[in-house]
């Protein structure tokens, strides 16, 4: 009897283990996203703004203006007071028209500041970069990309030309790093940033997961180290394995690596925890009691992730 309600209480974890991840991905809406990310350089502080034209009239929450003056997205707009962007420039990037009749989504960014266009929430997978100059009314317009990565970087390479030629710059072209014909945009994927951040990831979930441990009461060197080793093993592999998975494959499968790693570290954690620590204390405890732990471990250092990730969603 004690034995099958042991099995019980392990399967009803178990059970709501999956159900929370499943809730917390499906519904939560939380979990990283796929992002295209554009560095521009040698670029001028002449006022500009930048966009990714996509193929397709919506991704995500961004589509085509519909002609309806209530969602047109500009700060003359009550709902959109919070834009930079005035009316003028605005209807400039509705009006403007595409040789490929791709679309501009409303999604803008003055890029002469940050030098940096980045399209975090679900980018379009077809784009052009178009850039807007309103203060010579000029537009730049870079040739067909596509997002390669789960997250994507390119750089545009912008030269300077005399202001009383063009108004805003040489677009050079580069066969060797770019298929654009207007301006230099080649793919520039930051491994550094990427490793530094898995790096990050790994040391807070570990630190997480030790703190969890010393609240459920694990003390001695040996054991502390034990759960150390495990929790520097399993988020190792978790994290390097979930970084092959975004940049090759994107959000579904992502998810779904998620998912299915996630359970089996929480599984794997538990036995490992359960066998080791036989042959490293005296102060066994029952198997239930190690479960709860690697469960409760993971869901902590998973939520906390979460809000990481909100707050610094260049680390998770």
């Amino acid at each position: 009897m004690k034995r099958n309600f042991k099995k019980i209480i392990c399967l009803l974890i178990c059970t709501l283990f999956i159900s929370a991840l499943l809730s917390i991905v499906a519904s939560a809406d939380t979990g990283p996203k796929p992002s295209v990310r554009i560095t521009f350089e040698n670029m001028g502080d002449e006022l500009c703004f930048g966009t990714l034209l996509s193929k397709q009239k919506s991704t995500g929450p961004a589509s085509v203006w519909d002609g309806n003056e209530e969602y047109a997205q500009h700060n003359g707009n009550e709902r959109y007071a919070y834009l930079d962007i005035t009316e003028d420039i605005w209807r400039a990037f509705v009006e403007y028209e595409d040789t490929d009749g791709y679309y501009f989504l409303q999604e803008t960014w003055k890029v002469n500041e940050t030098k940096e266009l980045a399209w975090t929430y679900y980018p379009p997978d077809s784009f052009k970069i178009l850039l807007y100059y309103p203060e010579t009314d000029k537009f730049l317009v870079s040739d067909i990309c596509e997002r390669y990565a789960f997250d994507s970087y390119y750089t545009v390479d912008i030269a300077s030309l005399d202001a009383q030629d063009t108004g805003i710059g040489s677009v050079d072209y580069n066969e060797d790093l770019s298929n654009d014909d207007r301006l230099n945009a080649h793919r520039s994927y930051q491994w550094q940033q990427e490793l530094l951040s898995l790096a990050a990831r790994i040391i807070i979930t570990i630190a997480i997961e030790m703190g969890v441990a010393l609240l459920f009461g694990f003390r001695g060197k040996k054991a502390l180290l034990l759960l150390a080793a495990v929790n520097t093993v399993t988020q190792i592999a978790l994290n390097v394995l979930l970084n092959i998975i975004n940049f090759s494959s994107g959000q579904a499968a992502f998810v779904a690596g998620y998912i299915l790693l996630e359970l089996a570290v929480f599984v794997g954690e538990a036995v490992l925890y359960t066998v080791l620590t036989k042959k490293l204390t005296d102060k066994v405890k029952p198997t239930w009691f190690y479960m709860v732990y690697a469960l409760v471990a993971n869901a902590v250092s998973f939520g906390v992730g979460l809000v990481i990730a909100n707050i610094l969603p260049g680390i998770f």
